[in-house]
């Protein structure tokens, strides 16, 4: 098992109708690495400043998640902080701090470097020539996320790099953006036509679609009465996603369907809690019993 997450460990400021977190663990390294923990060891490169705490490094080192490819750096760790409203879908950012992450080159330990899935996790798309660049041998799935602030700023360069990804993440509006398509089955459609293997469309509360070259699957989300931080739900869904994956070793649309649904399943706990705080006492049990209800959801 061979997955190798580049991504950010951050600290995330949210503040929701109902309370204010400061300064909690967040970032798409740290969302996705622990929920593909659930499936395989996952690789983590990163970078930190120095007020990032020992105890969460601790903590992810339990979960089997290697940081060898994390660097500490001086100064302070990348900050972002949002506020959502009512609706726990819609979310404003009102301050990002790359602070250490702002020079941040990826550097891939030599045990990182023949990954069985690569996942480039919401990065600089210039860094991933420097990153492919030192693997020695090429990754049998290369996945790709974004945000929107990569799509205004770098659309050529991120158009670049679809034409050598597998699997390829995106939310609706992303999605939407990047297509010129208003119309979200066309806007998946034509992305795909750009050279990814699979797009997987993660559509908040309403679950995810996947887009192949044949075929297009949906997967609901958990119905959740409380949900309490949608942020890193996203990324849980990826980290989940591959970590099956790469369990499993295959790529199939089968195996990429249960992929979705426990993708879905590694989210929809996630949101249960501030941060990271769900998967502290998550248990493989627990994932396997809603993967079962999620079956029944949509059984008919």
């Amino acid at each position: 098992m061979s997955l190798v997450i580049v991504g950010s460990l951050a600290f995330d400021t949210i503040e929701t109708p109902f309370a204010r977190k400061e300064k909690i663990v967040g970032g798409s390294g740290t969302y996705c690495s622990l929920a593909a923990s659930f499936f395989t060891k996952p690789k983590v490169v990163g970078v930190i400043g120095r007020d990032f705490p020992r105890k969460t490094l601790a903590f992810l080192r339990s979960h089997n998640i290697d940081l060898r490819g994390v660097q500490v750096k001086p100064g302070k760790t990348f900050h972002w902080e949002g506020r959502y409203g009512l609706d726990p879908n819609l979310r404003t950012t009102v301050k990002t701090e790359l602070n250490v992450f702002g020079e941040f080159a990826p550097r891939l330990p030599e045990a990182f470097q023949r990954p069985r899935i690569l996942y480039l996790a919401n990065i600089d798309p210039d860094h991933n020539e420097g990153i492919f660049s030192q693997l020695k041998a090429k990754p049998k799935i290369t996945a790709l996320d974004t945000i929107q602030f990569w799509m205004e700023t770098k659309p050529g360069t991120l158009r670049r790099e679809l034409g050598r990804t597998d699997v390829f993440f995106a939310n609706d509006e992303e999605i939407k953006m990047l297509a010129g398509e208003s119309n979200l089955i066309k806007a998946g459609k034509r992305v795909l036509g750009w050279g990814p293997s699979l797009v997987v469309v993660k559509k908040g509360e309403h679950g995810a679609l996947v887009f192949g070259g044949d075929f297009v699957f949906g997967v609901l989300a958990h119905p959740c009465e409380e949900v309490v931080d949608t942020t890193g739900a996203g990324d849980c869904f990826a980290g989940g996603f591959l970590g099956y994956l790469d369990k499993v070793k295959d790529g199939d649309k089968a195996a990429c369907r249960r992929a979705a649904v426990y993708g879905s399943v590694l989210a929809s706990f996630a949101i249960e809690d501030f941060g990271i705080e769900r998967f502290a006492g998550l248990r493989q049990e627990e994932i396997e019993a809603r993967y079962r209800l999620f079956k029944k959801l949509v059984s008919f």
